[in-house]
């Protein structure tokens, strides 16, 4: 029996530890799914605040009204364009086609899209399926598909042209005694960021850079390097000139044609430049006194440097821009080719800043210009295609006017710096009118209560105002924060004394009071934030440390 109440004593043992660790085991797993639920909580309690909130769009997305950067425009009617229907819009159509050829062809947004963007592509795809010969029908075809916009650059009225043309030079494909001034191809280290080397044509304004060993890039060479000879003998001349003055004038230019020693020509084209900033080398003349600015032009510039040589070197020298060229393939009847990619249409193609504006939109241009000589006002009122751009031409209402090539068209666009009126032609998907009315309101302005700051500032300054209008000197300190007092001890002392206790007091009180009453006592200063000293500082350390020990 002792033996069985042994083993009954050994079983219960056993069964009483099995149910001590089934109760541990219910209740560890009972706490952690408790602190699972309440982890899960918590974290999705502390995410909330995280989570983006919804906002919402009261206002659907809308285009924005035309925007060119720096300018004012205008809509106005077509019979009110000074000229307008006297114009021959044949011309301007014919040259607005040439334009819609690589318009057309466009499907996507350039990359670098302006104001205009795309929207030049359906008047362009319209003017290509007409075949209009008639110069009615040509206006009739700008009237129907474009609006009138007056544009000039912000605050000003007119805009402001200049001429250009393609000289007729004379030149050699060899160096010789006659023919020594290089014009240079476009060189292998030379580097523009984000444009390819292959590229046809680099543009004509930015930074510009040259490389030297692998990595490292510095600024291209300037016009005094390059004539110094830095990249001489490398092999880059495409021709020879007879001086630096026919090659300054090319470079202005942008082309020229050469004639050659066997009596062929060879047509040369802008390329790319060394990245420096164009000078106008008449300014310069203007600006020393040298030519009076109403007699400026292109022929007096080279007049004066025909007569100084030791000077002219000089004076192209301060215009550090320079430009390369490359041989096009054109024949002499063809006209040069503008940085659109089409060839340009004397008295119809403009140069305008290619930042700004895109290539193919229509500029009617008004006012009077010195064409038939430097001192007549010939009426000019054309309607004209950008298809062209320049270094120097910078602004939404400046343009050069092509006059194509020779001496006769040097001669006019050499004497053409005049202000004048421009009338930007846009599509009629693009009316600012129409695009305006749909535009939003902006919300109305809360009403926020102006902190207590604000309101003491505010009666601060119509206070000092009230005692200069009174012609009396407001104190410098008369109301402090919460200085409400102060203020009324300043009202009372403005307020005449008693009947009574003027007659009691004598002649010096009176005097007084009124000197007081005229100059009321200001308030005292602030007391001034000065940094205690080490020992002051030391001093409070310990008696602190005292009072809590």
């Amino acid at each position: 029996m002792a033996r069985e109440a042994l083993t009954d004593a050994r079983h219960l043992r056993r069964t009483a530890a099995a149910c001590c660790v089934i109760a541990v085991a219910l209740a560890t797993a009972s706490f952690a799914a408790i602190a699972a639920r309440t982890a899960h909580t918590r974290i999705v309690h502390n995410a909330r605040p995280h989570l983006p909130a919804a906002r919402h769009i009261p206002y659907p997305r809308l285009a924005w009204p035309l925007e060119v950067s720096g300018s004012q425009y205008i809509p106005v009617a077509w019979t009110d364009i000074a000229g307008w229907s006297e114009d021959d819009h044949l011309q301007a159509y014919k040259a607005f086609r040439v334009s819609c050829r690589p318009i057309a062809a466009q499907r996507n947004l350039p990359a670098d899209h302006k104001a205009l963007g795309i929207s030049l592509r359906d008047p362009c795809r319209a003017a290509k399926a007409l075949d209009i010969s008639d110069g009615a029908k040509a206006r009739a075809f700008f009237e129907e598909r474009f609006l009138p916009l007056r544009i000039s650059r912000l605050g000003e009225d007119d805009g402001f042209v200049t001429g250009y043309y393609e000289p007729l030079i004379d030149g050699s494909r060899i160096q010789t005694d006659v023919y020594n001034v290089p014009v240079y191809r476009r060189p292998s280290n030379l580097f523009v960021r984000g444009i390819k080397q292959s590229a046809s044509g680099l543009p004509n304004k930015g930074q510009v850079f040259r490389k030297i060993g692998r990595r490292k890039l510095v600024p291209y060479y300037d016009r005094a390097e390059i004539e110094d000879g830095a990249i001489a003998g490398r092999g880059l001349e495409l021709c020879w000139l007879r001086d630096q003055t026919d090659l300054l004038f090319t470079q202005i230019q942008g082309s020229a044609r050469v004639r050659l020693e066997d009596g062929s020509t060879m047509r040369i084209n802008y390329d790319a430049h060394n990245g420096y900033p164009y000078t106008p080398v008449g300014r310069i003349l203007i600006d020393r006194g040298i030519v009076p600015k109403e007699q400026m032009s292109m022929q007096k510039i080279r007049e004066w440097m025909d007569q100084n040589p030791d000077g002219a070197k000089e004076l192209r020298r301060q215009n550090r821009s320079y430009v390369f060229f490359r041989e096009v393939h054109l024949s002499d009847k063809d006209e040069a080719v503008g940085a659109q990619g089409v060839p340009l249409t004397p008295g119809r193609s403009i140069a305008v800043d290619k930042t700004l504006h895109v290539y193919g939109t229509p500029f009617f241009i008004g006012g009077e210009l010195p064409i038939e000589s430097e001192q007549s006002k010939t009426p000019f009122h054309r309607l004209m295609i950008a298809q062209d751009t320049g270094s120097a031409i910078v602004g939404p209402a400046r343009a050069d006017l092509y006059f194509g090539a020779g001496v006769d068209a040097g001669r006019v666009s050499g004497r053409l710096r005049h202000n004048m009126r421009f009338v930007m032609l846009v599509p009629k998907s693009l009316d600012p009118v129409a695009r305006g009315r749909k535009m939003p309101l902006p919300e109305a302005r809360p009403n926020i209560k102006p902190s207590r700051e604000a309101r003491r500032a505010r009666y601060i300054s119509r206070y000092r105002r009230k005692d200069q209008k009174n012609g009396a000197k407001a104190p410098e300190a008369s109301v402090a924060p919460g200085g409400k007092d102060a203020a009324r001890a300043t009202e009372a002392a403005k307020k005449p004394a008693p009947a009574a206790a003027q007659a009691s007091a004598g002649v010096g009180q009176a005097s007084s009071a009124q000197t007081t009453a005229a100059n009321p006592v200001p308030l005292p200063e602030a007391r001034p934030n000065i940094k205690p000293s080490r020992e002051a500082r030391r001093a409070r350390y310990i008696s602190r440390y005292r009072r809590i020990r």
